[in-house]
């Protein structure tokens, strides 16, 4: 009977879309926009719920004639392509080209390391911060674990990191490395990133191994691409290394020595700010006590951290940096 389910076929027709759907996942597609009669064709497959049936093999040989015409509700055969035209992406809007770009990553990913990749895809190839002219052209994205509690926050890649393509890996990461030894962390268990996920560059034929820190323009071409990495992975808490990453977490001037130390909020998460490893290295070259005195500010810093992180703190790790003076 031309009435009967099984008579529709509709596995194949999914396989069909379902391959086709792939590649176009594969080649970067993000959206598709359907005709309405391929969505009604869509419902209809839903509607008979053709994982629950039990399909016979599709006739090889000439179909037999109807003894009346079939009902005009789904096709015989696969699901045909729309047309190219129905699934190009409408062109994104002349106003926050950033803020356009990271709202376009599809919501929910399947995973948060798909997620992110899609972010990370985003900002290298976003016109936001290659328009300003002032930061270099190699994307410095983010390291670690995006399902850890811990996210720390600093300002922007420096020689070794753009060399590299990893934040925090010059002299002052590998101090950020032995302060998350100390916490009972490894660099692979947290997530690090930055502000800015570009260089910012220096006038002169050659930079070397100079940096500086973010501007404020530069700093907003790439938050909506932190925001997002925030929002993907809801840690428990967040670190702001420093006063530039302070105030792009922050939106206002920070006095990293005058609020080191201090709780805040970023979008319902718990934010600490502390100084930037790079700071602790400068205190080095001013004698041992005030290296010792600057550490032990730094380290009670990441002990309120362990604290609010509900992990547990040894007496050796609480007397870390006690003395004033060198043993």
């Amino acid at each position: 009977m031309a009435d009967d389910p099984s008579s529709l076929h509709p596995l194949p027709a999914l396989e069909t879309l379902l391959q086709y759907l792939e590649g176009l996942r594969r080649a970067g597609q993000q959206r598709v926009w359907m005709t309405p009669d391929a969505r009604s064709a869509l419902r209809e497959i839903v509607r008979m719920k053709p994982g629950r049936m039990t399909f016979p093999a599709a006739p090889t040989g000439p179909a037999p004639q109807p003894e009346a015409p079939p009902r005009p509700s789904l096709p015989t055969s696969p699901v045909p392509p729309p047309p190219p035209q129905t699934l190009s992406a409408p062109p994104p809007t002349a106003a926050a080209p950033a803020q356009a770009e990271v709202a376009t990553v599809p919501r929910p990913a399947s995973s948060r390391e798909e997620a992110l990749a899609a972010v990370r895809a985003l900002a290298a190839s976003s016109e936001a911060p290659s328009a300003l002219g002032t930061l270099r052209s190699t994307m410095v994205f983010a390291v670690g674990n995006p399902h850890s509690p811990l996210m720390l926050v600093g300002e922007a890649p420096g020689a070794e990191e753009e060399k590299r393509g990893e934040p925090f890996v010059g002299p002052a990461g590998q101090l950020l490395d032995r302060i998350l030894s100390a916490m009972g962390f490894d660099r692979s268990t947290v997530y690090i990133t930055n502000i800015c996920k570009f260089r910012p560059a220096l006038e002169g034929p050659s930079q070397g191994s100079r940096n500086r820190p973010p501007t404020t323009a530069e700093m907003n071409a790439c938050l909506p691409f932190l925001h997002r990495e925030i929002e993907i992975i809801r840690p428990s808490v967040i670190v702001a290394l420093g006063a530039t990453a302070a105030e792009g977490l922050l939106g206002r001037k920070v006095s990293i020595t005058r609020e080191r130390g201090s709780w805040h909020e970023f979008a319902g998460i718990p934010l600490m700010l502390t100084v930037h490893p790079s700071y602790l290295l400068r205190c080095a070259q001013q004698g041992p006590d005030t290296e010792l005195a600057e550490k032990r500010k730094s380290w009670e810093d990441m002990l309120a951290v362990m604290e609010k992180l509900s992990l547990p703190i040894s007496e050796k790790q609480r007397g870390f940096f006690r003395s004033a003076r060198r043993a």
